[in-house]
């Protein structure tokens, strides 16, 4: 029985209006994985990576999936004392104050997944005009935004009607992407004895050769990963909301990497990576693997329901980004640091109204003026992105040993999940963000540049830049909480320090 004592410590947040006690961990799991969009993420991606490093793709899978493991910890322990649906906001706020919380808690999350629907609504458009027999209108740019718009709309619609429809439509959508993955991981290794050219050696992640190949590959793996932390920013609606959402946030990566590894076993196996026909060396067959290798591994009409499944991994993404991003502004008002309008929530639905209305219509007009003013500009935002991530999920790392700091010498546990593994993987994303910096430079990196300088490098730190002037005024709007916000967000959140 519970002591006065047990419930002081008890992690607590204030009553916004959500909807508390109704997200299992299941459905916290899929909206985790239903972000990451993994049947989206791995066609486009696996084939850049085999281009990196060959056969060693799948070692390229596990090395670039450590940080993610070791920042998922950061993430579970920090939800644990602070289940706020502020998440990053909250956590970094609480460690670094106002200044770096509001930038990289929220900005820079914000910017990365707003410019991710952007993407995300293309592709789930392209393909279900692809999927319906209309490729002539595939190609064209008017159709497909209309289409991509029309997405984020029922997306908003979705996620502005309640949680708990919103992970019913994401465990559907996961299944059949989940689904569709395996068959067409089981088919190609039973064609033509494929499983039989699988080797060990291509999960050594001891054998690249030279750091420029093995650092591109991670940093490309770390994209596909990207997404999980979605999971926790429905933590004050989730049952045992300071163990669940960090139970998902770890699952989440593990199916992943599971997934993952055996899609491209397979692919590999079957296809191999020689530089023609249907080889993943093909820089051809680079940006859509699955699409290029179904036919053949599947044959043409089930190879539709492959394409299929990448539809609704779009489609899913926008709906999961559409959830994950109204309620970090629900929080962030909640604490002072925007218009109060954000805080609403529906009486009914128990959603955030404002914020989620708001989230739709900022992603709608970003697609349109990324696909009409600047289309080549978008590529290149989609690409800038990986900064971003590194910057915020390095952030949060860094928070949680900070934070947790009086606690590492309490025992072994203490050490290992609070200090070592996110101290881990908070440096190793300060390093991939600096050699990803680096790269982007290069004016031949992505399909702009700018005096020399690529253009997905002055995007990506443009970014970051921007959100100083942009939160100087926000200093100005809300000084309260500039002044004052480490001690506002442990006031309205009560920890078991």
């Amino acid at each position: 029985m519970s002591t006065p004592t047990d419930l002081a410590a008890r992690p607590t947040t204030p009553d916004k209006g959500l909807a508390a006690d109704s997200v299992g961990l299941l459905s916290m799991v899929s909206l985790g994985l239903a972000s990451v969009a993994p049947a989206y993420s791995i066609t486009v991606t696996l084939g850049l990576v085999v281009l990196a490093v060959g056969h060693l793709a799948p070692a390229a899978l596990l090395v670039g999936f450590v940080p993610i493991l070791c920042t998922a910890y950061a993430f579970r322990e920090l939800n644990r004392v602070m289940p706020d649906c502020g998440t990053n906001f909250v956590w970094i706020t609480r460690s670094f104050g106002p200044w770096i919380g509001w930038i990289f808690g929220n900005w820079l999350p914000q910017t990365a997944t707003l410019i991710a629907m952007t993407a995300l609504a293309q592709v789930g458009a392209t393909n279900l005009l692809d999927v319906a027999g209309l490729t002539d209108l595939a190609g064209r740019t008017l159709p497909v935004t209309c289409l991509g718009a029309l997405l984020i709309a029922l997306a908003t619609a979705v996620g502005y009607r309640g949680v708990q429809l919103s992970a019913a439509v994401q465990t559907v959508m996961v299944a059949v992407q989940l689904a569709a993955l395996i068959g067409f991981g089981v088919a190609a290794l039973a064609a033509h004895d494929a499983a039989s050219e699988f080797s060990p050696g291509w999960l050594n992640p001891f054998a690249f050769h030279g750091t420029g190949p093995f650092a591109q590959s991670v940093l490309l793996c770390l994209f596909i990963y990207w997404g999980w932390d979605a999971a926790l920013t429905v933590n004050e609606e989730a049952r045992d909301r300071t163990r669940t959402p960090g139970r998902a946030a770890v699952l989440s990566t593990l199916v992943l990497l599971s997934t993952y590894l055996f899609t491209a076993v397979a692919a590999i196996s079957f296809a191999g990576t020689g530089a023609t026909g249907l080889g993943l060396g093909n820089a051809s067959n680079a940006a859509d693997v699955l699409g290029t290798l179904a036919p053949a591994v599947l044959g043409a009409p089930v190879a539709k329901g492959v394409q299929l499944a990448v539809a609704l991994s779009a489609v899913a993404a926008l709906l999961t980004c559409v959830v994950s991003t109204a309620r970090p502004n629900v929080s962030v008002a909640s604490h002072g640091a925007m218009p109060a309008a954000f805080a609403r929530v529906h009486p009914r639905y128990r959603t955030p109204t404002v914020a989620t209305l708001f989230t739709g219509a900022v992603a709608v007009a970003l697609l349109a003026v990324l696909s009409f003013a600047a289309p080549a500009f978008l590529g290149d935002a989609v690409l800038s992105i990986g900064l971003l991530v590194c910057a915020y999920y390095g952030a949060t790392a860094f928070a949680c040993v900070w934070h947790f700091r009086a606690e590492l010498r309490s025992g072994g546990r203490a050490l290992v999940f609070k200090g070592l593994l996110p101290l881990a993987g908070g440096l190793m994303m300060l390093a991939a963000f600096a050699r990803s910096a680096v790269d982007m430079v290069d004016p031949d990196y992505g399909a702009t540049s700018i005096d020399g300088v690529g253009g997905v490098f002055l995007l990506g730190i443009g970014s970051i830049v921007l959100s100083l002037p942009v939160t100087a005024l926000l200093r100005l709007r809300f000084p309260e909480f500039f002044r004052n916000g480490r001690r506002t967000v442990t006031d309205l959140i009560v920890t078991e320090d």
